[in-house]
Protein backbone atom coordinates (compact mmCIF):
# COMPACT_ATOMS: atom_id res chain seq x y z
CA UNK A 1 0.00 0.00 0.00
CA UNK A 2 1.58 3.45 -0.75
CA UNK A 3 2.18 5.68 1.98
CA UNK A 4 0.18 8.59 0.91
CA UNK A 5 -1.46 11.24 3.36
CA UNK A 6 -2.45 13.97 0.52
CA UNK A 7 -5.64 13.97 -1.94
CA UNK A 8 -3.95 15.55 -4.73
CA UNK A 9 -3.55 14.17 -8.16
CA UNK A 10 -5.87 11.28 -7.23
CA UNK A 11 -7.76 8.60 -9.90
CA UNK A 12 -11.47 8.58 -7.71
CA UNK A 13 -13.70 5.93 -9.02
CA UNK A 14 -17.49 5.77 -7.70
CA UNK A 15 -19.58 3.47 -8.42
CA UNK A 16 -23.34 4.19 -9.29
CA UNK A 17 -24.82 7.55 -10.22
CA UNK A 18 -27.96 7.32 -8.83
CA UNK A 19 -29.84 9.15 -5.99
CA UNK A 20 -27.06 8.93 -3.16
CA UNK A 21 -24.18 8.55 -6.18
CA UNK A 22 -25.15 11.83 -8.33
CA UNK A 23 -25.41 13.48 -4.92
CA UNK A 24 -21.50 12.67 -3.76
CA UNK A 25 -20.37 13.18 -7.34
CA UNK A 26 -21.60 16.94 -7.60
CA UNK A 27 -19.59 17.34 -4.42
CA UNK A 28 -16.70 15.23 -5.30
CA UNK A 29 -16.02 16.10 -8.70
CA UNK A 30 -15.16 19.50 -8.77
CA UNK A 31 -12.85 18.75 -5.33
CA UNK A 32 -10.62 15.89 -6.89
CA UNK A 33 -10.24 17.81 -10.57
CA UNK A 34 -9.21 21.12 -8.87
CA UNK A 35 -6.75 18.64 -6.84
CA UNK A 36 -5.53 17.90 -10.35
CA UNK A 37 -6.98 14.70 -9.85
CA UNK A 38 -9.97 12.98 -12.10
CA UNK A 39 -13.13 11.29 -11.47
CA UNK A 40 -14.80 7.88 -13.03
CA UNK A 41 -17.91 6.71 -13.02
CA UNK A 42 -19.30 3.20 -13.48
CA UNK A 43 -23.03 2.98 -14.30
CA UNK A 44 -25.15 0.38 -16.52
CA UNK A 45 -24.87 0.29 -20.32
CA UNK A 46 -28.28 1.19 -20.36
CA UNK A 47 -27.59 4.60 -19.22
CA UNK A 48 -26.35 5.30 -22.77
CA UNK A 49 -29.26 5.60 -25.96
CA UNK A 50 -28.41 4.13 -29.45
CA UNK A 51 -26.52 7.71 -30.32
CA UNK A 52 -23.81 6.91 -27.65
CA UNK A 53 -25.72 10.10 -25.28
CA UNK A 54 -26.19 9.48 -21.21
CA UNK A 55 -29.80 9.47 -21.08
CA UNK A 56 -29.87 11.29 -17.49
CA UNK A 57 -29.48 15.13 -17.99
CA UNK A 58 -28.02 14.89 -14.61
CA UNK A 59 -25.32 12.04 -15.68
CA UNK A 60 -25.03 14.62 -18.67
CA UNK A 61 -24.09 17.42 -16.23
CA UNK A 62 -21.49 15.87 -14.60
CA UNK A 63 -20.01 14.39 -17.34
CA UNK A 64 -19.74 18.28 -18.68
CA UNK A 65 -18.41 18.76 -15.33
CA UNK A 66 -16.07 17.00 -15.83
CA UNK A 67 -16.65 12.97 -14.45
CA UNK A 68 -15.75 10.21 -16.46
CA UNK A 69 -18.79 7.46 -17.46
CA UNK A 70 -18.02 3.65 -17.82
CA UNK A 71 -20.41 1.46 -18.95
CA UNK A 72 -19.96 -1.81 -16.59
CA UNK A 73 -22.91 -4.42 -15.67
CA UNK A 74 -21.94 -5.11 -12.13
CA UNK A 75 -24.89 -7.54 -11.51
CA UNK A 76 -23.14 -9.76 -13.82
CA UNK A 77 -19.59 -9.16 -13.89
CA UNK A 78 -17.28 -11.44 -11.78
CA UNK A 79 -14.85 -10.29 -8.81
CA UNK A 80 -11.70 -10.81 -11.83
CA UNK A 81 -13.58 -8.83 -14.22
CA UNK A 82 -14.44 -6.00 -11.61
CA UNK A 83 -10.49 -6.11 -10.49
CA UNK A 84 -9.64 -5.27 -13.58
CA UNK A 85 -11.89 -1.96 -13.79
CA UNK A 86 -10.63 -1.22 -10.03
CA UNK A 87 -6.77 -1.78 -10.64
CA UNK A 88 -5.67 1.86 -11.89
CA UNK A 89 -7.49 3.77 -9.32
CA UNK A 90 -6.58 5.09 -5.75
CA UNK A 91 -9.77 5.68 -4.05
CA UNK A 92 -13.01 3.59 -4.65
CA UNK A 93 -16.28 5.36 -3.38
CA UNK A 94 -19.28 2.73 -3.90
CA UNK A 95 -22.81 4.22 -4.24
CA UNK A 96 -24.41 1.63 -5.84
CA UNK A 97 -26.77 0.41 -2.81
CA UNK A 98 -28.74 -2.70 -3.16
CA UNK A 99 -30.20 -2.66 -6.65
CA UNK A 100 -28.04 -5.20 -8.09
CA UNK A 101 -29.22 -7.96 -6.02
CA UNK A 102 -28.21 -10.31 -3.02
CA UNK A 103 -24.33 -10.81 -2.57
CA UNK A 104 -23.33 -7.86 -4.96
CA UNK A 105 -21.57 -6.23 -2.40
CA UNK A 106 -19.29 -8.93 -0.56
CA UNK A 107 -18.69 -9.41 -4.87
CA UNK A 108 -17.47 -5.78 -4.90
CA UNK A 109 -15.39 -5.69 -1.75
CA UNK A 110 -13.64 -9.03 -2.77
CA UNK A 111 -12.54 -7.54 -5.94
CA UNK A 112 -11.74 -3.92 -4.55
CA UNK A 113 -9.23 -5.54 -2.28
CA UNK A 114 -7.97 -7.81 -5.03
CA UNK A 115 -7.12 -5.05 -7.22
CA UNK A 116 -5.23 -3.76 -4.14
CA UNK A 117 -7.13 -0.32 -3.90
CA UNK A 118 -5.86 1.98 -1.73
CA UNK A 119 -8.74 3.04 -0.14
CA UNK A 120 -12.35 1.85 -0.36
CA UNK A 121 -15.27 3.22 0.90
CA UNK A 122 -18.02 0.46 0.95
CA UNK A 123 -22.08 0.78 0.68
CA UNK A 124 -22.39 1.77 4.16
CA UNK A 125 -24.43 4.57 4.03
CA UNK A 126 -27.37 3.17 6.78
CA UNK A 127 -27.61 2.07 9.71
CA UNK A 128 -24.96 0.97 12.95
CA UNK A 129 -24.09 -2.55 11.41
CA UNK A 130 -21.93 -3.37 14.28
CA UNK A 131 -24.86 -2.64 16.45
CA UNK A 132 -27.35 -5.07 14.43
CA UNK A 133 -25.24 -7.38 13.70
CA UNK A 134 -26.68 -10.43 12.10
CA UNK A 135 -30.34 -11.95 12.09
CA UNK A 136 -31.96 -8.54 11.64
CA UNK A 137 -34.53 -10.11 9.66
CA UNK A 138 -33.21 -7.86 6.56
CA UNK A 139 -30.86 -10.31 4.63
CA UNK A 140 -29.01 -7.49 3.16
CA UNK A 141 -28.12 -5.99 5.98
CA UNK A 142 -26.30 -9.29 6.74
CA UNK A 143 -23.97 -9.04 4.04
CA UNK A 144 -23.14 -5.33 4.95
CA UNK A 145 -21.88 -6.90 8.29
CA UNK A 146 -20.24 -9.51 6.65
CA UNK A 147 -18.35 -7.26 4.27
CA UNK A 148 -17.05 -4.84 7.63
CA UNK A 149 -15.60 -8.09 8.79
CA UNK A 150 -14.09 -8.94 5.44
CA UNK A 151 -12.28 -5.54 5.42
CA UNK A 152 -11.26 -5.30 9.16
CA UNK A 153 -9.62 -8.53 8.42
CA UNK A 154 -7.27 -7.18 5.66
CA UNK A 155 -4.52 -4.69 6.10
CA UNK A 156 -4.07 -3.44 2.54
CA UNK A 157 -6.49 -1.72 1.62
CA UNK A 158 -8.04 1.23 4.28
CA UNK A 159 -11.58 1.60 4.32
CA UNK A 160 -13.57 4.48 5.42
CA UNK A 161 -17.48 3.59 6.02
CA UNK A 162 -20.01 6.75 6.35
CA UNK A 163 -22.77 5.54 8.47
CA UNK A 164 -25.50 7.98 7.86
CA UNK A 165 -28.63 6.14 9.36
CA UNK A 166 -31.80 6.32 6.54
CA UNK A 167 -32.44 8.77 3.83
CA UNK A 168 -34.75 11.33 5.00
CA UNK A 169 -36.59 11.44 2.19
CA UNK A 170 -37.32 7.42 2.55
CA UNK A 171 -39.18 8.33 5.84
CA UNK A 172 -41.55 9.86 3.59
CA UNK A 173 -41.94 6.73 0.78
CA UNK A 174 -45.35 5.61 0.79
CA UNK A 175 -44.52 2.06 -0.01
CA UNK A 176 -42.48 2.49 3.27
CA UNK A 177 -45.22 3.72 5.13
CA UNK A 178 -44.14 5.59 8.24
CA UNK A 179 -45.03 8.87 6.77
CA UNK A 180 -48.18 8.74 4.22
CA UNK A 181 -48.44 12.51 2.91
CA UNK A 182 -51.32 12.33 1.12
CA UNK A 183 -53.24 9.36 3.09
CA UNK A 184 -52.18 11.93 6.30
CA UNK A 185 -50.67 8.66 8.18
CA UNK A 186 -47.69 8.45 10.66
CA UNK A 187 -46.81 4.80 12.05
CA UNK A 188 -44.25 4.54 14.73
CA UNK A 189 -41.74 1.43 13.91
CA UNK A 190 -41.52 -0.37 17.54
CA UNK A 191 -42.79 2.36 19.51
CA UNK A 192 -43.41 6.04 19.89
CA UNK A 193 -40.35 6.21 21.60
CA UNK A 194 -38.19 3.87 19.43
CA UNK A 195 -35.67 6.49 18.08
CA UNK A 196 -34.29 6.79 14.18
CA UNK A 197 -31.55 9.17 12.57
CA UNK A 198 -31.94 10.09 9.16
CA UNK A 199 -29.54 12.06 6.18
CA UNK A 200 -30.53 13.63 3.30
CA UNK A 201 -28.68 12.73 -0.06
CA UNK A 202 -27.34 15.92 -0.47
CA UNK A 203 -25.62 15.99 2.86
CA UNK A 204 -24.20 12.76 2.63
CA UNK A 205 -22.60 13.37 -0.34
CA UNK A 206 -20.97 16.75 1.01
CA UNK A 207 -20.18 15.49 4.21
CA UNK A 208 -18.50 12.33 1.91
CA UNK A 209 -16.68 14.30 0.38
CA UNK A 210 -15.69 16.17 3.15
CA UNK A 211 -14.45 12.82 4.96
CA UNK A 212 -12.50 11.77 1.34
CA UNK A 213 -10.54 15.05 1.91
CA UNK A 214 -9.69 15.56 5.49
CA UNK A 215 -6.41 15.75 6.96
CA UNK A 216 -5.20 14.11 8.29
CA UNK A 217 -6.38 11.01 6.20
CA UNK A 218 -9.04 8.86 8.08
CA UNK A 219 -8.58 5.66 7.81
CA UNK A 220 -10.19 2.09 8.61
CA UNK A 221 -12.87 4.29 10.61
CA UNK A 222 -16.42 4.03 11.38
CA UNK A 223 -17.92 7.85 10.85
CA UNK A 224 -20.88 8.39 11.80
CA UNK A 225 -22.97 11.60 10.36
CA UNK A 226 -26.87 12.96 10.42
CA UNK A 227 -29.19 14.79 9.45
CA UNK A 228 -31.35 14.65 12.98
CA UNK A 229 -31.49 11.72 15.12
CA UNK A 230 -35.26 11.81 16.58
CA UNK A 231 -38.14 9.86 17.97
CA UNK A 232 -41.49 8.48 15.97
CA UNK A 233 -43.84 10.85 18.15
CA UNK A 234 -41.75 13.86 17.72
CA UNK A 235 -41.55 13.01 13.76
CA UNK A 236 -45.58 13.14 13.99
CA UNK A 237 -44.96 16.59 16.08
CA UNK A 238 -42.62 17.81 13.51
CA UNK A 239 -45.02 17.08 10.41
CA UNK A 240 -48.16 18.13 11.39
CA UNK A 241 -46.24 21.34 12.72
CA UNK A 242 -45.12 22.17 9.20
CA UNK A 243 -48.06 20.58 6.99
CA UNK A 244 -50.54 22.52 9.33
CA UNK A 245 -52.60 19.10 9.68
CA UNK A 246 -53.49 16.12 11.70
CA UNK A 247 -52.39 12.97 10.86
CA UNK A 248 -53.34 10.05 11.97
CA UNK A 249 -50.99 7.67 14.40
CA UNK A 250 -50.89 4.37 14.34
CA UNK A 251 -47.61 1.99 15.95
CA UNK A 252 -46.32 -1.13 14.82
CA UNK A 253 -44.91 -3.42 16.98
CA UNK A 254 -41.73 -5.63 16.65
CA UNK A 255 -44.46 -8.44 17.66
CA UNK A 256 -46.38 -7.24 15.08
CA UNK A 257 -44.30 -6.30 12.05
CA UNK A 258 -42.26 -10.02 12.59
CA UNK A 259 -45.78 -11.86 12.55
CA UNK A 260 -46.22 -10.55 9.29
CA UNK A 261 -43.14 -10.57 8.20
CA UNK A 262 -43.27 -14.98 8.88
CA UNK A 263 -46.52 -14.41 6.46
CA UNK A 264 -44.79 -12.46 4.20
CA UNK A 265 -41.15 -13.18 4.26
CA UNK A 266 -40.34 -11.69 0.39
CA UNK A 267 -42.18 -8.38 1.47
CA UNK A 268 -39.11 -6.26 0.94
CA UNK A 269 -40.54 -2.67 2.83
CA UNK A 270 -41.98 -5.24 5.50
CA UNK A 271 -38.12 -6.48 6.09
CA UNK A 272 -37.05 -2.62 6.56
CA UNK A 273 -40.05 -2.00 8.94
CA UNK A 274 -39.10 -5.04 11.19
CA UNK A 275 -35.88 -4.29 11.09
CA UNK A 276 -36.23 0.37 11.84
CA UNK A 277 -38.40 -1.01 14.89
CA UNK A 278 -36.05 -2.87 16.76
CA UNK A 279 -34.18 0.30 17.27
CA UNK A 280 -30.83 -0.75 18.18
CA UNK A 281 -28.28 0.41 15.88
CA UNK A 282 -30.92 2.35 13.77
CA UNK A 283 -29.73 5.97 15.65
CA UNK A 284 -27.10 7.89 17.26
CA UNK A 285 -26.85 11.26 19.09
CA UNK A 286 -26.20 14.49 17.03
CA UNK A 287 -23.30 14.91 19.32
CA UNK A 288 -21.37 12.54 18.28
CA UNK A 289 -21.46 12.89 14.29
CA UNK A 290 -19.03 14.41 12.37
CA UNK A 291 -21.10 17.34 10.63
CA UNK A 292 -21.66 18.34 14.72
CA UNK A 293 -18.29 18.12 15.54
CA UNK A 294 -16.60 19.99 12.95
CA UNK A 295 -19.61 22.21 12.89
CA UNK A 296 -20.94 21.21 9.79
CA UNK A 297 -24.63 22.44 9.13
CA UNK A 298 -26.85 19.59 7.77
CA UNK A 299 -30.57 19.27 6.76
CA UNK A 300 -33.03 18.25 9.48
CA UNK A 301 -36.48 17.24 8.87
CA UNK A 302 -38.41 19.88 8.99
CA UNK A 303 -36.69 22.01 6.79
CA UNK A 304 -36.57 19.26 4.03
CA UNK A 305 -40.17 18.41 4.45
CA UNK A 306 -40.68 22.26 3.52
CA UNK A 307 -38.47 22.05 0.13
CA UNK A 308 -41.78 19.16 -0.85
CA UNK A 309 -45.39 20.35 0.58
Amino acid sequence: MKEQNINTGEKVLVLGAGQLGAAVLDALVPAVIQRKGTVSVIVSPASWDQQGKLVSHIHQKLADAGAKFIPVNVAASTIDSLKNHFVNFDTVINCMGFVAGTGTQLKITRAVLKAGVNRYFPWQFGVNYDVVGKGSGQPVWDEQYDVRTLLRQQNETEWVIVSTGMFTSFLFEPAFDVVNLSEKTINALGGWETQVTVTSPADIGRLTTDIYLHQPRITNEVIFVAGETTSYGKLADTVERVTKHTFSRNLLTLPALLDALRLNPEDQMLRYRAAFARGDGMWWPMSETWNAQHNLPTQDIESWLKTVI
